[in-house]
């Protein structure tokens, strides 16, 4: 978007008959001094780098924003200022992204075709931007999820699976009359996955595991998923306590 700016100047100089106007298309915004910092950022030309030619590109739809960011007041008093104020580099910047990119349908589409989970990502990856925007050069972009969190979630999914008929004979007695194989499937991937955090991760707290899985099941199931989830595995923390099971040894997969 911001870098665009220059394009729009060329494409406009170069018209058969060119008003003043089209020569003296500002760039100021293609100058700006935090995008600069974030394009010469190490982190940021590794990402490039690792990801090249998978990104996916939309110059129409950047065209078209950028269009409505130029008819803007913000954009108008942001050119009309020869001199840079820190402030107003990364305010306009904040602007183009929640005001103009965020709120856009097509923008919004452009990013489901290409990230199939961006619904459930947005809320997050919105205060990403906003927090890089802020300190860019705190982030390391090729590392956002750190390797004690990608590990964990590999240790977690490893145990689910190599453990599956363990926790099913913890969950199965709490289920009464209800037939397993009719429960949704999400619904039993989520407490298996809370049994196993109970009795092979000893760094996490059994009500904070409920809590967890409580919030997973209302988020990504049924409506009743989430009394559901919180009923069977608030009973298996109460009976592994009774039973003093409640050990929390670290299991390593196929050991």
């Amino acid at each position: 978007m911001a870098r665009y700016a220059e394009t729009d100047s060329r494409n406009r100089s170069n018209k058969h008959l060119p008003n003043q106007e089209d020569l003296n298309v500002n760039t100021k915004l293609a100058g700006n001094e935090l995008l600069w910092k974030i394009l010469e950022s190490p982190s940021w030309k590794q990402v490039l780098k690792n990801d090249k030619g998978q990104w996916p590109d939309d110059q129409e739809l950047v065209k078209k924003i950028y269009g409505e960011l130029a008819e803007k007041e913000i954009y108008k008093k942001y050119i009309q200022t020869a001199s840079r104020d820190k402030k107003e580099e990364k305010a306009l910047l904040d602007y183009i992204f929640t005001e103009l990119m965020l709120p856009n349908e097509s923008f919004e589409s452009h990013l489901e075709e290409f990230y199939t989970s961006w619904q459930d990502d947005a809320d997050m990856m919105v205060q990403l931007v906003n927090n890089f925007l802020s300190k860019p050069a705190s982030y390391n972009l090729d590392d956002l999820l750190s390797k004690e969190k990608r590990q964990f979630a590999i240790n977690l999914l490893q145990t689910a699976l190599d453990k599956k008929e363990v926790t099913l004979d913890y969950i199965k007695p709490k289920l009464k009359n209800w037939d397993p194989d009719r429960i949704a499937v999400l619904d039993m991937i989520l407490m298996r996955l809370g049994v196993c955090e109970f009795l092979y991760f000893e760094t996490i707290p059994p009500k904070v595991t409920i809590n967890e899985y409580i919030d997973l099941a209302k988020e990504y199931s049924t409506p009743q998923s989430g009394h559901f989830v919180n009923g069977i595995l608030d009973n298996i923390h109460k009976d592994l306590v009774k039973d003093e099971k409640m050990h929390k040894v670290s299991f390593k997969p196929n050991s």
